[in-house]
């Protein structure tokens, strides 16, 4: 019964930023480990980032390292990615997941989320 929903994408020049969104419905995001994924084309669905159910632990891909950040705000519901620096190689769809059975884990890996938004599209141009 519970619904992600990601807002914030776009199409921007190198060394952008974005801020992206994911709205949860329900009042159950405090439970879950949260994180996102993006997915370009012709590729497959890799792990950016991933934040605890309270926010005290976070994780990113290399790639993101410095120049993205994951935060959370459980009272409204919110998940977000600051992007910074952004790079033609960021071109994706930006998926937001949540982990429903394991509230300690901060997981890289796709299959342990079983909450899902339909994503927004990230571009990047030269």
């Amino acid at each position: 019964q519970v619904q992600l929903v990601e807002s914030g994408g776009g199409l921007v020049q190198t060394g952008d930023s974005l801020r992206l969104s994911c709205a949860a419905s329900g009042r159950i995001l405090n439970a879950f480990s949260m994180a996102w994924f993006r997915q370009a084309p012709g590729k497959e669905r890799a792990f950016v980032s991933v934040i605890s159910n309270n926010g005290a632990r976070t994780n990113y891909a290399d790639y993101a390292k410095g120049r993205f950040t994951i935060s959370r705000d459980n009272a409204k519901n919110m998940v977000y990615l600051q992007m910074n620096s952004l790079k033609p190689e960021d071109t994706a769809v930006y998926f937001c997941a949540g982990d429903a059975r394991n509230i300690f884990r901060i997981s890289t890996y796709a299959t342990d989320y079983d909450l899902w938004g339909q994503g927004t599209q990230v571009s990047v141009s030269s």
